[in-house]
């Protein structure tokens, strides 16, 4: 099997769904019909083996993790996603683990109505690079650096399991249930689509928690020229992290990462209006902090006693 005969053969053979994809998968390039009136937002992530995800993997959950962190990065900016495209490098061509990897790619994208048009193959240390496109309406989507003083931070979901997952998988006292949930959190993230029209209607600033909420909190302060202060006691934390690693677990929460939930900001004066308009989507969402002028993160405790919060997470250099 040849380069063009594997395209042809695992991803090729993926339904086209959308009628916007004039020319796919086979030519020198693929051909779209953007809707008048939107913007078309790209987002591009590479995964390499042994440090986003161990070679061990199943190469479905290798698949689905690396669209549905790619996805987030789309969501985050309250973008509907509609196109990918796959790099795929391989040390060999394993047809199982291609078979395996090709239905994962398949039903994630499948989830969000996205279409795999385009890509390309090589040799090499494994390693996955995805491009999703998407569309917002002209002049909609949301930046990082749109917060003020005053703004309120919210976050969209529990924070810190897929962090424990892999710092403490391999400790024996977490029973078999417990595992099963957080691997299931580490490899199976949920890309919060569900919030795009209300970031666009309410927000100022977001960005997807994929390093760590204080990480990512600060690229939106050093953006927009404020600070943050965040309330311990309100930071949603995975309670398995309360179960397993209580003294650690806010620590889990700020800085774990591969949470992929978002993190934005909406002025106070609309936050009982956005609240409503959660109810009627059946969402939650967490106030965890507040835009303060002053630059820097800090974090107050329950006794209003606040301290510098340095940003923690994933880096690669």
């Amino acid at each position: 099997m040849n380069e063009f005969t594997l395209i042809d053969h695992y991803f090729k053979s993926i339904p086209l769904k959308r009628s916007d994809v004039l020319l796919g998968i086979g030519d020198d390039a693929a051909c779209l019909q953007i809707p008048a009136g939107m913007d078309l937002l790209v987002s591009t992530d590479t995964l390499v083996s042994g440090i986003h995800f161990l070679p061990q993997w199943k190469p479905y959950d290798i698949a689905y993790k690396a669209v549905m962190a790619n996805i987030s990065d789309i969501a985050a900016m309250g973008a509907q996603p509609c196109w990918a495209t796959l790099a795929l490098t391989l040390s060999g061509l394993d047809q199982v683990w291609l078979d395996s990897f090709a239905q994962g790619i398949k039903d994630s994208l499948n989830l969000f109505n996205v279409d795999l048009i385009g890509g390309d193959t090589t040799k090499g240390p494994l390693a996955i690079t995805l491009t999703i496109m998407g569309t917002a309406p002209h002049g909609q989507s949301i930046r990082r650096c749109g917060a003020k003083a005053g703004d309120a931070i919210m976050v969209s979901g529990q924070l810190g399991a897929a962090g424990l997952a892999v710092k403490f998988l391999d400790n024996q006292k977490i029973n078999s249930k417990d595992k099963m949930e957080l691997m299931d959190k580490l490899l199976h993230p949920q890309p919060r689509v569900d919030f795009m029209s209300l970031l666009r209607k309410y927000s100022t600033a977001a960005i997807d928690i994929s390093d760590g909420l204080s990480a990512d909190l600060n690229h939106i302060c050093v953006a927009s020229k404020v600070g943050a202060i965040l309330f311990k006691e309100k930071i949603p934390v995975h309670p398995l992290l309360n179960k397993y690693c209580s003294e650690e677990a806010i620590d889990l929460a700020l800085s774990g990462g591969d949470d992929y939930e978002l993190c934005f900001t909406v002025p106070s004066q609309r936050l009982d209006v956005f609240r409503q308009e959660l109810q009627k989507e059946n969402l939650a969402c967490f106030l965890v902090g507040m835009i303060e002028e002053k630059p820097g993160l800090r974090i107050q405790s329950a006794n209003n006693l606040s301290e510098e919060l340095q940003p923690r997470g994933y880096s690669h250099f």
